[in-house]
């Protein structure tokens, strides 16, 4: 095995999973220190919602690169918790919009908190210019398997 080899499998081994499951472990921790009872999962199909309510089960699962058995999955959990509603979309009837509950709102500004506080913690020693370089790097590959 060649050098290039190495670095490849062991880029490959991190782009494909090891710092995202870190960081979802890391965000699950934290919004469980602030007793939040939603998986780091939901935390994404909510911070959407923040963002933007009324949004379809479709666009959800666009946004957060979700199949469509997870997004209806985790917006089943969330409307169990009482953080969304459905609402049949008048336009269209064989779709959903999706909406916050008071509950879901009530969570945004501790919810946001918490996710800073993971996005600072994984980027504590990373200076602007390797933060840049990198995400240069990962649209990259990003745009290579659109």
């Amino acid at each position: 095995m060649n050098e290039s080899t190495v670095i490849s499998e062991e880029f490959f081994s991190f782009l494909s999973g090891k710092a995202s499951t870190a960081i979802s472990r890391r965000l699950q921790r934290n919004l469980k220190d602030f007793k939040l009872n939603i998986t780091a999962e939901q935390w994404s199909i909510l911070y959407y919602l923040w963002m933007e309510e009324g949004l379809t089960q479709q666009e959800l699962a666009n946004f957060t690169f979700r199949d469509k058995p997870s997004i209806t999955r985790l917006i089943n959990n969330l409307e169990r918790l009482g953080m969304v509603i459905r609402v049949n979309d008048k336009q269209d009837r064989r779709s959903n919009l999706i909406y916050l509950t008071k509950e879901g709102r009530r969570l945004r500004e501790v919810g946001m908190r918490q996710a800073s506080l993971t996005v600072q913690e994984s980027l504590e020693g990373v200076d602007q210019d390797e933060l840049k370089i990198a995400q240069q790097i990962l649209e990259k590959v990003f745009q290579n398997l659109k």
